[in-house]
């Protein structure tokens, strides 16, 4: 089997890594890829976003299984012209993809099928918007409609912290056409966890829950980011409130977008806050997420590959997903400054000796290949993955590896995993 994977991070490289175990899988291509992704894929030089280059790249080779990574090319439209030209793609269409797309569009299809999620309310002028948050209790928390790189939530404490991302989005545009609308939610307390799911359309085969961090520092202090580190499963979320997850939630949502006549094929991904009245929704994504994808997919023991060319052709039905017992931790390495401007360029060095510690991987996800040496090219460099016999072990071998890698202004978190039964997290995804 051909397989082309689209995407440059950490989630990508996961995912070749996952099917690269794979005997069946005997050509595997990452466009555009990354230095890490080269040890294990044929790399193309063609950008996530190129969507005629990659379906042109695609018919050329006689692609078997193209599996997208980023949100950005499906709301583009990618499995689109990929379907109109007969090639299988593990991935929504632009139109399925509005769930993830469009916040509001995902909040009015909850409530129309009765789906748990936090109230709120929509505003395009900023006026309507004060008049509406001046009437909240902090904390407030504000969302732009679109897409914009997981830094479109905040969390404000004060009216001060909501107005200025209301005349961010609504007068300043800072997010352009994705902030033309903003979304005032309730703003839910408890435990915030990432449930994942694959879907042919009909079948829904639920993954292993896992807890990201985003707050760039420990003690989740400063501000939001893609995600410092994550870990699987967990042993705080009992078989109960796991199953509700998946019927009230994951299973409800697909047959929402099947009743609407929305066909969903590809990754459902709810970010979910366990509250004292039961899991709410956050939001959707159509996508794997980073950085849970490197905890999630280590843990698999079945087989990737074929799972997600049955989600293209509808037997689903067919395939069941199972897992190790063992724990997964990872911690994302980043470079100084982020989530805001990193310098790029820096060599890293330490790579094969943090990967001799038992049972870790590291995914690459900033990196590129300058002179035959790997350097940074972005603000988040690594994943460090880790499985050990239980979340502590798994803990101690990620950040023993972590320790091993130098370059110039590294940084990450200290505390990723570190309290055993989860983390309070209190906010929206």
């Amino acid at each position: 089997m051909k397989v082309l994977v689209v995407g440059g991070g950490g989630r990508e490289h996961a995912l070749c890594a996952s099917l690269a175990r794979r005997e069946d899988v005997d050509h595997l291509f990452a466009a555009p890829g990354n230095a890490g992704m080269a040890e294990m894929a044929t790399l193309i030089p063609i950008s996530a976003g190129d969507v005629e280059g990659l379906v042109e790249f695609a018919e050329r080779e006689s692609i078997d299984l193209t599996v997208v990574g980023p949100e950005a090319p499906l709301v583009a439209g990618l499995a689109d012209e990929m379907t109109l030209r007969g090639l299988p793609v593990f991935g929504p269409t632009s139109d399925a993809a509005r769930l993830e797309g469009s916040k509001a569009w995902a909040k009015d299809l909850c409530r129309r099928h009765g789906i748990p999620t936090a109230g709120s309310e929509e505003f395009e002028a900023f006026d309507a918007a004060m008049a509406y948050v001046e009437q909240l209790e902090p904390p407030i928390v504000v969302k732009v409609d679109g897409l914009a790189a997981g830094k479109g939530v905040t969390v404000a404490e004060d009216h001060h912290q909501a107005e200025q991302a209301l005349r961010g989005a609504l007068v300043n545009k800072v997010f352009g056409e994705a902030g033309l609308k903003v979304l005032v939610e309730e703003y839910l307390t408890g435990m915030e966890v990432s449930a994942l799911a694959l879907t042919d359309g009909m079948t829904v085969r639920p993954l292993a829950l896992a807890q990201d961090f985003k707050r760039a520092m420990d003690g989740n202090r400063g501000q939001n980011t893609g995600g410092m580190g994550a870990f699987s499963p967990l042993p705080f979320v009992g078989g109960d409130i796991e199953a509700r997850i998946t019927v009230d939630i994951l299973e409800a949502v697909g047959r929402a977008l099947r009743d609407e006549g929305v066909e969903f094929r590809g990754v459902l991904f709810a970010g979910v806050m366990l509250t004292d009245a039961g899991p709410r929704v956050l939001e959707f994504n159509c996508r794997f997420g980073d950085p849970e994808t490197q905890v999630i997919l280590p843990r698999l023991t079945s087989d990737l590959a074929g799972a997600l060319r049955a989600c293209t052709n509808g037997t689903l039905a067919d395939h069941e997903l199972t897992w190790t017992p063992q724990a997964c931790v990872g911690v994302v390495v980043a470079s100084a400054g982020y989530p805001g401007p990193v310098q790029a360029g820096r060599p890293i060095a330490g790579l094969a000796s943090a990967a001799e510690v038992d049972g870790v991987q590291v995914f690459h996800s900033g990196t590129s290949v300058r002179d035959g040496q790997v350097v940074t090219s972005g603000g988040r460099v690594l994943t460090v993955t880790a499985l050990g016999s239980d979340q502590e072990e798994a803990r101690a071998r990620a950040y023993e590896a972590c320790s091993r890698i130098r370059f110039d202004g590294i940084t990450y978190r200290r505390d990723i995993a570190r309290v055993t039964g989860g983390v309070r997290i209190e906010g929206t995804a």
